[in-house]
């Protein structure tokens, strides 16, 4: 708590929503970006895209409970607000971090009515029954309650970009900024999730996600990329001991499965050492 109080000194930490909604009134342009703690060089470059392209930027902390599908995974998730808090204090244009709690977002007891269409129950929707149902909830709440001209997102998470862009610039006037993913040198995408696995078992993610990586320049001349990837899928999982839930070559504008190098993206999720992740290029 008194680390908290010494941070807040030095930042402007909002920490429930009546000094939310007092700080942020006077302003029209504001930039979010929404995360979950668990911060790295990903989250950094959202951040620094939302300082480029508005006039104020609030990163929010909040792991919200409602998209685990898994409670295990929700419990296991990494957080540690002090070292967040160390990260993004170097990061000396921020204008303000929201710390809400849970009652903060979920300030009732009403059920959320949002449901996603059948044909997007697809990848990461068919295997998590419920997450981007709890996903599109919070970010609904956030919206509502932030009010940001923009929310700039992660292309990491296609599939979750692609939702919350329908959902929130249907019903708000706020745009949802896309913005590329960010790889270390072994082609490993960053994720909060690394942060789960030892050092030894980050060098044996990093060979996976190579592999993985190099396979959209395997499909370039593939006629049937998606024969292929299938193909792939099992002797992935043989060779490194690992359960891949799906490898699949998709059209970058509708999700839809395709044939097609161009305008499409390969989309995959696995498990390592009991750890999900997802990756697309």
């Amino acid at each position: 708590m008194f680390y908290l109080l010494n941070i807040l000194i030095q930042m402007k930490i909002l920490l429930n929503n009546r000094i939310l909604h007092e700080t942020l009134r006077p302003f029209k342009d504001i930039g979010f970006v929404p995360t979950m703690g668990g911060i790295h060089k990903g989250h950094i470059s959202l951040i620094k895209k939302s300082i480029k392209f508005s006039k104020k930027t609030i990163v929010s902390i909040f792991v919200n409970p409602k998209q685990f599908n898994n409670i295990n995974d929700f419990k296991s998730y990494p957080s540690n607000i002090k070292k967040d808090l160390d990260i993004l204090k170097k990061i000396k244009k921020i204008d303000f971090i929201y710390i809400p709690k849970f009652e903060d977002i979920y300030d009732n007891k009403k059920i959320s009515s949002i449901k996603i269409e059948n044909k997007n129950k697809i990848l990461c929707a068919k295997f998590r029954k419920g997450h981007f149902e709890g996903v599109l909830d919070v970010m609904n709440r956030l919206t509502k309650l932030i009010k940001p001209k923009k929310i700039f997102l992660g292309k990491k998470d296609f599939q979750q970009l692609f939702l919350i862009k329908n959902f929130i610039e249907k019903k708000y006037d706020t745009k949802i900024i896309g913005c590329k993913t960010i790889r270390n040198k072994s082609k490993l995408a960053l994720s909060s999730r690394n942060y789960l696995f030892s050092k030894k078992e980050l060098k044996d993610v990093e060979k996976i996600s190579k592999k993985f990586f190099n396979l959209k320049i395997k499909i370039k001349n593939t006629k049937n990329i998606n024969k292929f990837l299938q193909k792939t899928k099992v002797e992935l999982e043989k060779f490194f001991n690992i359960k891949i839930e799906y490898l699949e070559n998709r059209n970058i504008k509708n999700l839809s499965i395709s044939n097609n190098y161009i305008g499409s993206r390969i989309f995959l999720s696995y498990y390592f050492k009991g750890i999900r992740l997802i990756d697309n290029f």
